[in-house]
């Protein structure tokens, strides 16, 4: 018998003979089993090749820097509307946006100036602000997707700035220690794999050269364990389970970060950007959201699942290989992770009778009409829901939450028309007749939109 153990590991090994990968460290982090690791390969040194083996993971490191950004928001330090100057002096560039800077739509250019992939010296702290003056704009704000290492250096410095550190000082106490994510860090210690470039045409490895990346390390500098990376893949997709306190970010707040700000391909809509995240839908319903990483020598992949029958709790996965050439890497933890669900699904929780809904929003559930489409209201885990009588499976209902003051006016917080007012309206025997639901009308009974009702028929 095939155990989904054995299939993973299949497909692990697949990816590293396939793509000539002299190292692959693999993780899968889920809340109902215990962490599942595979390493196939060798470290090209005198190490041997472990789960704790320390690959370099770079613009994975982005995810980071990004979290750290939005912490600073939530504390009311920054808005992500004010212009990055506002914190920061600068020669040139000022009046970009926090928000343009996470999304990469600010348009500003790839790189710091100068040719940094061709001397692989990255400038410090002071060089990089001041050169700013003769780095470009190469797309007006807000036009598309163009990413930027130079952006989420700034706002690397930014943080720093702000909470009176270096980067990496206030990434390791605000995030690092928190999560318990100790094998990562900006230096590789004496566990690290080296990377390499596999020739293409011969079997050769040839080492590249270790590279320091200076101010701009909020960007591509960490390095880190296949382990820690799906537990913090996990944590970018359920941060509730794995921070159930919100002390290093708020569930919200990363839901907020996971909302799609732009498409990184104007006609194949198969990945988008939020504020610092990758997006990765998936069929039915499901979301894979982290990074991917490139560094001289190394390659990364670390994504976590959101959604979807058979989804797992705190489900994560990370890929790491030390070929700067291997990119069976980017493709295979979303392999993993699909397969995980179809062939290990998480437990089915049964269901329990709740509590009734409250005796003043019982008369209206049931089937409503609005703008000549029907709709289901009903009570769930406590709170009122709404959804299309066509609604396809696994669509999310609309959720409702009561305001304090007026008990009969409630506000969208999730799913459709989220942000606005649901009003009922009842006769004089206190039974809802009608309702309004950002404004637009909803009755018991299809009506045009001047009232015609189709059963009375006037």
């Amino acid at each position: 018998m095939i155990t989904v153990q054995d299939r993973l590991g299949r497909m692990v090994r697949q990816a590293q003979a396939h793509g000539r990968i002299p190292a692959v460290s693999v993780a899968l982090h889920r809340a109902d089993r215990p962490l599942w690791t595979c390493a196939v390969g060798g470290t090209g040194n005198d190490t041997p090749l472990t789960p704790e083996t320390v690959f370099r993971i770079g613009s994975v490191t982005k995810t980071f820097t990004s979290v750290l950004v939005m912490q600073c928001r939530d504390e009311g330090l920054l808005d992500l509307d004010d212009p990055i100057g506002r914190h920061l002096d600068l020669p040139a560039h000022g009046e970009l946006t926090v928000r343009r800077l996470l999304s990469h739509t600010a348009g500003l250019q790839r790189e710091p100036h100068g040719d940094v992939w061709d001397s692989l010296r990255a400038p410090g702290v002071d060089e990089l602000l001041a050169d700013l003056a003769r780095v470009e704009r190469v797309l007006p704000t807000g036009r598309r997707y163009h990413y930027s290492n130079l952006g989420m250096a700034l706002l690397g410095e930014l943080v720093a700035r702000l909470r009176g550190g270096t980067w990496a000082e206030v990434l390791a106490e605000r995030v690092l220690a928190p999560l318990g994510l100790n094998a990562t860090g900006p230096t590789p210690g004496d566990r690290a794999a080296t990377g390499f470039l596999v020739d293409a045409y011969s079997d050769e490895a040839r080492p590249e050269p270790p590279t320091d990346f200076g101010a701009v390390a909020p960007a591509a500098q960490l390095w880190s364990t296949a382990p820690d990376m799906a537990r913090w893949a996990a944590f970018l997709a359920d941060p509730a389970a794995l921070d159930p306190a919100g002390a290093v970010l708020a569930p919200a707040t990363l839901d907020e970060m996971r909302w799609p700000l732009t498409t990184t391909d104007e006609t194949l809509w198969s990945g988008g950007f939020g504020l610092g995240l990758i997006l990765v839908p998936q069929p039915a319903r499901v979301l894979h959201v982290g990074h991917d990483g490139a560094m001289p020598g190394f390659l990364a992949a670390v994504y976590g699942r959101r959604g979807g029958d058979g989804t797992a709790g705190a489900m994560g996965c990370a890929v790491l290989g030390s070929s700067g050439t291997g990119v069976e890497v980017f493709e295979l933890p979303h392999r993993l992770l699909a397969a995980a669900a179809e062939h290990d699904p998480a437990d089915i929780e049964p269901w329990q009778p709740g509590a009734p809904a409250p005796e003043h929003l019982r008369g209206l559930l049931g089937r409503w009409w609005g703008e000549g489409f029907e709709y289901v209201f009903s009570w769930h885990d406590g709170a009122l829901r709404a959804r299309g009588a066509d609604d396809p499976a696994g669509k999310p209902s609309a959720v409702f939450a009561p305001l304090p003051d007026r008990p009969d006016v409630f506000r969208t917080v999730a799913g459709r028309e989220v942000g606005e007012l649901l009003r009922l309206t009842r006769d004089e025997r206190g039974a809802v007749v009608r309702m309004h639901w950002a404004t637009y009308r909803f009755t018991r009974h299809q009506e045009t939109f001047e009232g015609y009702d189709f059963r009375a028929g006037d």
